[in-house]
């Protein structure tokens, strides 16, 4: 815990047997409370592994709900269990645990609500071998999104995140996509329910392993961010009233 907030750690897993374990041992165990693994129907050995190494919260879908369903059910999890600070890890060894403290940090201290480990801040993408293609598509969408959304993120498309529990018990994540563009309809979400973003500076770690998207899943993910951005923008401006907008306490 920090400052009383009870912290857990997420990870939303598929395929992961051969990095989860050295993904888990990186966590900072002397703030973080509990960890949830959610299993989204692997073909491999990654909820063996997780027991071996003693998570105590695993959770296995019976069928694979995409990359967005894993995330709502381990969102919907750490409430269950009372998380104030909940933080979203990929169990792919891409993005460093050693950051949880400075993320949780922020947030425990009221600095903001919400907290993102940039790859783009300070050069860490192209030095942890993300290829070209996808550094210059992750900038175009950004600077896209910026414009679209009118704020100022160093980028959108960041798996490592940090969240209050006011921040998930307010946005409706429950109405957005269960596959990859749920990262940025949350954070559209975020932003249009009024909570500020802080961003730190992030290495990543691009290898056989690690998990990613191809160039044509790639050309999806990206209409769908676009699509996301001018839903946004029609949403604020009055044209649209997309349900994905309206507050779970509403």
């Amino acid at each position: 815990m920090i400052n009383n907030n009870k912290i857990i750690v997420v990870l939303p897993a598929y395929n992961a047997e051969f990095t989860l374990e050295k993904t888990y041992k990186e966590i900072p165990l002397d703030i973080v409370d509990d960890v949830v693994l959610v299993d989204d129907c692997s073909k491999d050995n990654t909820v063996l592994v997780a027991q071996k190494i003693g998570i105590q919260h695993i959770i296995k879908h019976d069928e694979n709900r995409g990359y967005g369903g894993n995330q709502k059910t381990c969102y919907d999890t750490a409430l269950q269990l009372g998380a104030d600070i909940i933080i979203m890890l990929h169990p792919d060894y891409q993005y460093t645990p050693k950051l949880i403290h400075s993320m949780a940090y922020i947030i425990a201290n009221g600095v903001y609500p919400v907290v993102l480990g940039s790859r783009i801040l300070g050069g860490g993408a192209l030095k942890g071998g993300m290829p070209l293609y996808k550094y210059v598509f992750n900038r175009f969408l950004t600077l896209t999104q910026n414009i679209i959304v009118w704020q100022k993120l160093s980028e959108y498309h960041t798996g490592y995140r940090a969240f209050s529990k006011k921040v998930l018990e307010t946005i409706n994540y429950h109405e957005n996509s269960d596959d990859f563009v749920f990262d940025n309809q949350m954070l559209s979400q975020i932003f249009y329910a009024g909570f500020e973003i802080a961003e730190i500076t992030c290495p990543t770690k691009y290898f056989p392993e690690a998990s990613s998207i191809n160039f044509n899943r790639s050309i999806k993910y990206g209409l769908g961010v676009l699509n996301t951005s001018i839903t946004h923008r029609l949403n604020k401006i009055g044209i649209l009233h997309s349900k994905m907008y309206q507050s779970k306490n509403k």
